[in-house]
């Protein structure tokens, strides 16, 4: 059980980060479809800069920055030049596969893989005071680092959104900017530190998938930038919902490994097991959702 644990919590770890981060987008109202493309360049970003520090800490934290400046920046041309957030998010997708085969290519000579026996990835930790909680410490304790990330920011998350006063103007601003406005909150500039923020754990998460498998792989995210933006629905826009709806397809990806080696399954149809569940796990939550906002007819009619 610890270790079914330990492999559910470390898959669902990235995908919890990119959906945070797509959640605050959510919230501040302009939707940020371009996490699939900061969890590309994230990836490919930390492993480079890893190489040359050794530390794929110090990998993730730079190119994490850089994504957050670049979430940043673009959405503060958006805001100036009044283009399409959906069309820009998008090109950022599309661009950030380009970028990285040719960067690839040009240091590298090869768009395959990219491994670095001399970087520095952290492992298990054992926390000294959880561990010996009786009956829990085993679950709680010796993870890896990313799932304590992970973790951490599902609780800052919270923090900021429910007991901080920058949270609670992120939200009037998504909810309605004009009454924002009326108020003296400047939601233009939410907007842009929810783009920024989003960019920011987009690549964190790109980075953590790239250091599990231990290489850089192009591909290796294979839609889970897609995926986080299900997941905030998913999770009906909550931090403790997005949690959850991280943890199932964690659950449906490790099914579909699990049954791969399994006579009379089709291999293909086993990869594309968690995509399946996520589109099944939508529809029941939409369902959810419709039937909690549905009012009844006056007199029981």
């Amino acid at each position: 059980m610890v270790d079914f644990l330990n492999r559910l919590f470390t898959s669902a770890a990235p995908l919890i980060l990119a959906s945070l981060g797509t959640l605050f987008t959510e919230l501040a109202g302009i939707l940020g479809i371009f996490i699939e493309g900061f969890m590309s360049a994230g990836a490919f970003f930390a492993w480079i800069i890893a190489g040359w520090t050794g530390s794929a800490l110090w990998g993730t934290f730079i190119s994490a920055c850089a994504a957050g400046l670049g979430g940043w920046g673009l959405a503060r041309l958006v805001r100036k030049t009044h283009a399409n957030p959906f069309i820009a998010g998008l090109a950022v997708n599309i661009a950030a596969g380009g970028i990285t085969n040719t960067l690839s290519v040009l240091l590298f000579g090869t768009k395959g893989v990219l491994r670095n026996p001399d970087i520095a990835i952290p492992g298990h930790i054992a926390l000294p005071l959880i561990k010996d909680i009786p009956g829990l410490g085993a679950v709680l304790s010796g993870r890896f680092f990313s799932v304590y990330l992970s973790w951490f920011v599902v609780i800052a998350a919270v923090f900021f959104l429910e007991q901080t006063p920058w949270g609670m103007r992120l939200k009037a601003s998504g909810l309605s900017p004009e009454a924002a406005k009326e108020r003296g909150i400047r939601p233009g500039l939410y907007w842009e530190g929810a783009w920024g923020a989003a960019a920011f754990l987009a690549a964190v998460a790109g980075a953590v998938l790239c250091f599990r498998v231990g290489a850089y792989t192009p591909g290796g995210i294979a839609g889970r930038g897609w995926i986080s933006i299900a997941a905030v629905y998913l999770g009906f826009r909550t931090v403790g919902g997005i949690f959850i709806a991280s943890l199932a397809f964690a659950l449906a990806e490790h099914l579909s490994q699990s049954l791969q080696g399994l006579d009379g399954i089709s291999s293909t149809a086993m990869l594309g097991l968690p995509y399946a569940a996520t589109l099944v796990l939508y529809g029941l939550s939409q369902g959810i959702k419709n039937r909690r906002t549905r009012r009844p007819y006056p007199h029981g009619g």
